[in-house]
């Protein structure tokens, strides 16, 4: 039951990586179709972003009162509607309605990340062995594999249309294999404050600071700069290729798929560093790295330095974010709740970061722009010792896990 399980949950996230990339690589054909400035596709992306929040922001509550499974199960379907309505109404210079049917991959997607981030934190409690690094490793492979295939249907001249439709086609029979195959996991009881608060919405304040503690906030943090970091470099390397390099549309998305490959590389080969190191270090080091990545593409005179820069970006900080989820969902009881806080902070960041960095970027540059999320990553190297590996105190009837990793 519980490979099925985690099978679902490994095809839903790789959905939406495939989804993200075969929309990225045709970003630069999109803005090109709709005649958009690079300010002006900022407020498209608005569309990604804004449905995103409302679906985050909203998960948690849903999350409590409904379980996961219909979060993911949503998170496949809208998506794919979504893809859909990009596809078609991309060709037809309907800008509208490229924001809406971004505005839908990013609701289901957004209820979806919290989902699948909570119920993977779920499994690794209950298996005792790293889940979410290899989620988010499926979510990587996912936008490998669509950004090899949109840099292949670009080169040969391939429609917008027709290729989004095939990559509503391959979205669509992942997300029916998830919908199929979700069980349910076993939860302990959550902690007597939250039990006593239950779901009342007037108790959700004090239940809310109850799991806010100073360690969950500085996670949060991590995730946000992590986020940010990440989604900086998906939303906007093909166009700083394109604008501040003058190189092909190919080579943008080519770049993309280079970072996105590195990101894969760290997240399923990574795990081992963290068993053997713990979590904390392993976060300093990949926050100092992404910075160094971050940097280069700054500084750099050329396409070629900031290729290789963007797949020393994407290794750096590959384990970042689900190293700081398995960290929030380091507690027996109340690891639901803190997943879903922190996993929050970090959607949020990673889809409103970008038309953000749109807007600097009209003004001072692509290249100058991402000095934000280098700064953002320091911040995420500061705050790393609040993801030590927690020692789990035993609980009659619950067998103890095995240690993850080092104590830090």
């Amino acid at each position: 039951m519980i490979g099925r399980h985690r099978a679902a949950l490994f095809a839903t996230s790789t959905m939406t990586g495939f989804g993200i990339a075969s929309w990225i690589t045709r970003t630069p054909a999109v803005r090109d179709e709709l005649g958009a400035s690079i300010e002006a596709m900022g407020f498209v992306l608005l569309g990604l972003s804004i449905g995103s929040m409302i679906g985050i922001l909203g998960a948690g509550a849903l999350v409590r009162r409904l379980g996961t499974r219909p979060l993911i199960v949503l998170g496949g379907a809208l998506p794919v509607t979504g893809m859909l309505l990009v596809a078609l109404l991309a060709p037809a210079q309907a800008a509208v309605g490229v924001w809406a049917g971004l505005f839908l991959i990013g609701f289901g997607s957004g209820v979806a990340e919290i989902g699948l981030n909570v119920e993977a934190a779920a499994v690794e409690r209950q298996i005792s062995r790293p889940v979410v690094p290899m989620l988010h490793a499926c979510f990587s492979l996912g936008t490998v594999i669509g950004g090899a295939v949109g840099i292949a249907l670009t080169a040969v001249g391939t429609p917008v249309l027709l290729h989004l439709l095939l990559a509503t086609v391959v979205m669509a029979g992942l997300a029916t294999f998830a919908a199929t195959n979700l069980r349910p996991i076993p939860r302990e009881a959550p902690t007597a404050a939250a039990a006593v608060a239950g779901d009342d919405v007037a108790a959700a304040a004090p239940r809310l600071r109850a799991v806010l503690t100073a360690q969950v906030l500085l996670i949060a943090v991590i995730t946000l700069a992590m986020a940010f970091a990440e989604g900086a470099a998906s939303d906007w390397l093909p166009l700083l290729m394109t604008t501040d390099h003058d190189t092909p549309e190919v080579t943008g998305s080519l770049v993309f798929t280079g970072f996105a490959l590195a990101m894969f590389i760290g997240r399923s080969a990574g795990t081992p560093l963290v068993a053997r190191f713990g979590r904390a270090p392993v976060i300093r080091v990949c926050a100092a790295v992404g910075v160094v990545g971050v940097l280069l593409v700054v500084v750099s005179p050329s396409p070629w330095l900031t290729a290789a820069a963007a797949g020393v970006w994407g290794l750096g900080i590959a384990l970042g974010f689900p190293l700081a989820i398995s960290a929030a969902g380091d507690h027996s009881t109340d690891g639901d709740r803190r997943v879903s806080v922190v996993a929050t902070a970090g959607y949020i960041a990673f889809l409103a970061g970008p038309p953000a960095l749109g807007f600097l970027g009209e003004h001072l540059g692509l290249q100058t722009a991402m000095l934000v999320p280098a700064a953002l990553l320091v911040v995420a190297l500061l705050a790393a010792p609040a993801t030590r590996n927690r020692v789990v105190p035993a609980i009659p009837g619950r067998p103890v896990p095995a240690p993850t990793g080092s104590s830090d």
